[in-house]
């Protein structure tokens, strides 16, 4: 099975359209925004982590908002089933 659930690893349109989604924004963060932060993952879970030592910055939180839609958009279309988009303040 996929990360997502969805399907068999390979085919889960779902787990590749969530990690295109997360890894796009975690490199436009970097390139594109100038961001500093250090990242966990494991590919095997599909687990990423970032954390930011400093404040971000308003395209950040741009970026960060755009993936997030996409995220609920996924979730509405595909169904919680499979992809529950879930906010924690840490």
């Amino acid at each position: 099975m996929g990360h997502a659930e969805y399907a068999r690893k390979g085919p889960d349109i779902l787990c590749s359209s969530i990690s295109v989604l997360v890894i796009n924004t975690v490199n436009a963060l970097e390139e594109l925004a100038g961001e500093k932060f250090t990242t966990v993952s494991n590919e095997e879970t599909g687990f990423i982590k970032c954390d930011f030592p400093d404040s971000l910055q308003e395209r950040s939180v741009f970026l960060l908002d755009a993936m997030v839609y996409g995220l609920e958009n996924l979730s509405r279309t595909y169904g919680r089933k499979y992809l529950q988009v879930n906010f924690e303040e840490v």
